[in-house]
């Protein structure tokens, strides 16, 4: 598929930094599949169906929200941009020690499926410190979330740590 890329990842939960990511990549790229992971090894705050239900809310009513596709997948992920004929990766770069494990999991990637590219995008500066797992620490003591994640979501994750 010409001019599509995969935005891969757990989302669990969807960050600020994910939907600037996503926004600015919807600048670039005619569709996005976002691919929720579901890995059953890890235990996650939110089941795959429902971080999708959150990314779908997320984009509602955004000026690119036709250009996004939302799906889970287990396995491999270029086994996956095969069956999409997807040939770019979308990954999100917060700091360095992201960018060394992406730069591994690229090179990984591109021995494994040479047809496949990985394009790496840094979150707007203000957002570059928000991780997933900062979000759910924050969430589990009762912290402001408004700045980390969608309402929404900040919602959700109230729910989840009552």
């Amino acid at each position: 598929m010409k001019n599509a890329a995969l935005y891969p990842g757990s989302f669990d939960p969807l960050t600020n930094g994910h939907m600037d990511i996503l926004e600015r990549a919807a600048l670039m790229f005619d569709k996005i599949i976002v691919t929720v992971a579901v890995n059953n090894k890890k235990t996650a705050v939110f089941s795959g169906d429902e971080r999708v239900q959150l990314i779908r809310e997320a984009i509602k009513g955004k000026a690119w929200e036709d250009k996004i596709e939302i799906e889970q997948f287990t396995g491999l992920l270029i086994n996956f941009a095969r069956e999409k004929n997807v040939q770019v990766l979308l990954r999100g770069v917060r700091q360095i020690s992201d960018f060394e494990y992406e730069f591994r999991m690229a090179l990984t990637n591109r021995r494994l499926a040479p047809e496949i590219d990985t394009v790496f995008l840094m979150p707007d500066e203000q957002l570059t410190f928000i991780s997933a797992t900062i979000v759910k620490e924050v969430a589990a003591w009762g912290g402001d979330l408004s700045s980390f994640v969608p309402d929404h979501v900040a919602k959700a994750l109230r729910e989840k740590y009552k």
